[in-house]
């Protein structure tokens, strides 16, 4: 069998109806679309929903979310606390600034990410369950200082 040899069974193919050629074609004067109304008169588009605002109108027209009541924490890791300070050093954001490890203004979280083997007192606006976890394994003490 070749691929111009292919075809359909005999008998399982009609040809198409032909509407909306006069009344001697059994599909004259409305063409089987009834009387009346949108569907009789022209193309819907597929997204039209019957005068109910669309989908594509429902939803938001950009992505996204920001939320206003959001902090925006300036982030700083065990990591970093444990290669700049000393033993039994007082750690709070004025610190943390002077020796450039915090970059910007605003209140200051710190991450369990690393090692703490010193004992360190920190001070700052939030701490991640691990990072208080290690700190005060180490020795060291945790303050939580409040946002103004």
């Amino acid at each position: 069998m070749k691929l111009h040899e292919l075809a359909p069974a005999p008998g399982s193919t009609r040809p198409r109806r032909r509407v909306g050629r006069g009344r001697a074609g059994d599909g004259g004067k409305t063409a089987g679309r009834g009387t009346k109304g949108a569907k009789a008169r022209g193309q819907i588009a597929r997204t039209y929903e019957g005068g109910q605002i669309p989908l594509q109108m429902r939803l938001p027209k950009l992505p996204g979310f920001r939320s206003p009541n959001r902090v925006p924490y300036t982030v700083v890791n065990l990591a970093a606390l444990e290669a700049a300070f000393e033993p039994g050093a007082l750690v709070d954001p004025d610190t943390l600034r002077s020796k450039g490890l915090v970059k910007k203004k605003g209140p200051v979280k710190v991450l369990g990410e690393g090692d703490v083997a010193k004992v360190l007192r920190v001070r700052a606006h939030a701490f991640s369950s691990s990072a208080v976890a290690k700190l005060e394994a180490a020795g060291g003490g945790v303050e939580v200082i409040e946002r103004s």
